[in-house]
């Protein structure tokens, strides 16, 4: 059985309602600037190939050379910090945030701005995986993915607020404009953190125990669904722009507009998403993921028409995100010992993710297929998260009839 959380906050049995913790909330708007810093690429893609005089697969490895940075730089950092308390590191890392999104903006050249984000990046795995932490310590054991969730609704919120107003400013100002608009954002996160979050003392594990926990079963497959789920959704969303100027023959405008509603479509996945996986989690898992396959198919024969994909957008992104906070309480529970190494590389999962769909996405383009491909190769990509959840399942109940016996 899976060991809880050693530190507990004693503000629990005053505080119970997972919406009461303040602290979450800060955790919140941070997780809102880094996602409004890795999301806003998809709505400025078109400007910034058009600026630079790059093609739009070639803009879109920002998109992977971020998430990669993420997957390799999350280990590394999160091993830098180990020693560190919690809120000092999270800190820290808004520090990384601040100045990576400073970079992007004034970045005269394309490999320059590449290297920003880069840099931007290295926050990113590293913070969601202590924040993961910092949020599950902070509640009951039965709230957990709702509270990891309310974490992640920042992220979700930056794609209703954030990507939609820094696509629009961008549009309007240029791409450099989104940038320089980040760089407040993640000033308030900080001071955020700083009044808000109450100091969590740092992990005594052994690092070498920490990574022998890693290597159970139920880790790894939590930490290879969150890679193709993540995959699923990059393939698509990274060019999702284009998509819909060139397949639906939308407007910037509507564009602007899409991003905004997928934004409240994820953000709903992922608050339901949290609250139903503390119900129900397996069942949960595996209906998420047939539902997740039937959105994408819809969504094909959607794009051709304006009201039909703008409205599938909508849904798909809100069964996307659904599984997301639950995958992670998944690993974080299944590793507990190791909780900061295991929520930290998990981040770096999602990531490895989010560059696999884009590469995937940017090949398919490449090649000469149209991007009315990109939904087929994400059904393929739930195909074969749906067997690795089906193998996670057979697992566990091998190990329930074990321990029964």
């Amino acid at each position: 059985m899976a060991i809880p959380f050693a530190e507990s906050s004693p503000a629990i049995a005053k505080a119970p309602h997972i919406l009461s913790r303040t602290p979450l909330m800060a955790l919140a708007v941070a997780a809102f600037g880094i996602g409004t810093s890795e999301f806003i690429i998809m709505g400025l893609l078109p400007n910034l190939a058009a600026d630079f005089n790059v093609t739009i697969p070639k803009a879109g490895a920002l998109v992977t050379g971020y998430a990669l940075s993420v997957t390799i730089g999350a280990p590394l950092v999160a091993l830098a910090t180990a020693h560190l308390e919690r809120k000092r590191a999270l800190l820290l890392l808004m520090g990384v945030f601040i100045l990576g999104n400073l970079a992007c903006a004034v970045a005269p050249t394309y490999n320059l701005l590449f290297a920003a984000r880069v840099l931007t990046a290295l926050c990113h795995g590293a913070f969601f995986g202590i924040g993961s932490v910092v949020a599950a310590n902070l509640v009951p054991r039965n709230q957990r993915s709702q509270a990891i969730a309310l974490m992640f609704s920042g992220l979700t919120l930056a794609n209703v607020l954030g990507v939609p107003a820094g696509t629009a400013l961008g549009q309007a100002l240029g791409w450099r404009a989104a940038f320089w608009a980040i760089v407040p954002i993640g000033l308030a996160a900080a001071a955020a953190l700083v009044f808000l979050v109450p100091p969590q003392a740092a992990g005594k594990s052994n690092l070498i125990h920490e990574f022998r926990v890693l290597r159970r079963p139920q880790v790894i497959l939590g930490m290879l669904m969150s890679t193709l789920t993540s995959a699923s959704l990059f393939c698509v969303y990274t060019y999702v722009a284009p998509t819909l100027l060139v397949v639906t023959r939308v407007s910037p405008h509507g564009v602007t507009l899409t991003l905004l509603l997928f934004g409240v479509g994820i953000t709903i996945g992922n608050l339901l998403g949290g609250a139903l996986s503390d119900w129900r989690p397996t069942a949960f898992l595996v209906g998420s993921l047939l539902a997740l396959v039937i959105s994408l198919v819809a969504l094909y024969f959607a794009e051709p028409y304006a009201v039909p994909c703008i409205g599938m957008i909508l849904i798909w992104g809100a069964i996307q995100f659904g599984a997301g906070a639950p995958l992670q309480s998944r690993v974080v529970d299944h590793a507990s010992e190791a909780p900061n190494l295991a929520a930290t590389l998990n981040q770096g999962a999602f990531n490895l993710g989010n560059a696999t769909g884009a590469s995937l996405g940017g090949i398919l383009i490449t090649s000469g297929l149209s991007y009315r491909s990109l939904p087929i190769a994400s059904i393929g990509v739930t195909f074969v998260t749906l067997a690795l959840a089906a193998l996670s399942i057979h697992l566990q109940r091998r190990t329930d009839l074990a321990r029964a016996w």
